[in-house]
């Protein structure tokens, strides 16, 4: 149980981060080189993407490293 909570503790806190800078450097670089609101969208969702794509291996390196154990 314990394993679980700070597996999850983790994912809330580095997921957080991730996915603000992911939207972040989509809505900067639209912003920086001018490129209009749709384009601005299009890279935050590509952004999240890659986001979504680190959080899952961030997830299976830490229940590799912390495997979830029934109480006892």
């Amino acid at each position: 149980m314990r394993n679980m909570i700070t597996i999850l503790s983790l994912m809330v806190l580095v997921g957080t981060e991730v996915f603000a800078a992911a939207i972040a450097a989509g809505w900067a670089l639209a912003g920086l080189f001018d490129l209009g609101d749709t384009v601005g969208h299009i890279l935050m969702a590509l952004f999240s993407l890659l986001a979504a794509w680190i959080m899952f291996q961030l997830w299976q390196r830490a229940v590799k490293a912390e495997p979830f154990r029934p109480a006892r």
